[in-house]
C-alpha cells in the first residue's frame, strides 16, 4: 500500500485529536457537562499564539485549542473553516529520525526540526499535503498520566 520501509515502526499512539475552538472556557464547559470529564493539563503556548485544554481519553488526549489572536495559525483556521478538528497527533518513538524518514520519503514538512510542544512534549507538524489533507504533528515526550502539575 506504498508504505515505506521503517516509518510505521515510528508511531507509537494516538497522542490527541486537537480541535479549534473559539472560546475554551465554553468549549471546557460543554466537555465537562457532556461527557462528565474534567481538564487534566492547561497550558498557555506562547510560541504557537493558543491556550489549551486537554482531556485524557484512554491513553490520548482531546486538545481543545483557542487561538489568542486572529493572525495566529489557529486564528486563522478558525476565520477560514470555523471550529471544529484542526489536526491529529501522532506519539512518535523517535521524533528525529521520523522526521528524516518523511523528508527521504518526500513528504512536506511544516517543522524541519523538533520544536518545544505542550506538556514538555516535544513536537514537529506536517503539511497537511503530504497526508491527504488532514495536518498532523508529531509528539515525542511525556505520556499520559506524567504530566507537569
Amino acid at each position: 500500500m506504498g508504505t515505506e520501509p521503517g516509518l510505521r515502526s515510528y508511531l507509537t499512539d494516538i497522542d490527541h485529536v486537537g480541535l479549534a475552538v473559539r472560546d475554551l472556557d465554553e468549549a471546557v464547559e460543554r466537555y465537562r457537562s457532556a461527557f462528565g470529564i474534567e481538564p487534566v493539563h492547561r497550558e498557555h503556548i506562547a510560541s504557537d499564539g493558543v491556550n489549551e485544554a486537554l482531556f485524557q481519553v484512554g491513553g490520548s488526549f482531546i486538545q481543545l485549542l483557542a487561538p489568542t489572536g486572529p493572525e495566529t495559525p489557529v486564528g486563522r483556521y478558525l476565520e477560514k473553516r470555523g471550529e471544529g478538528v484542526h489536526h491529529v497527533g501522532y506519539r512518535v518513538s523517535d521524533l528525529p529520525g521520523t522526521i528524516e524518514a518523511l523528508r527521504a520519503a518526500e513528504v512536506p514538512l511544516i517543522d524541519h526540526q523538533p520544536r518545544p510542544g505542550s506538556r514538555g512534549t516535544m513536537v514537529a507538524f506536517v503539511h497537511p499535503k503530504g497526508f491527504r489533507g488532514v495536518l498532523v504533528e508529531l509528539v515525542q515526550g511525556p505520556l499520559p498520566g506524567s504530566l507537569p502539575s
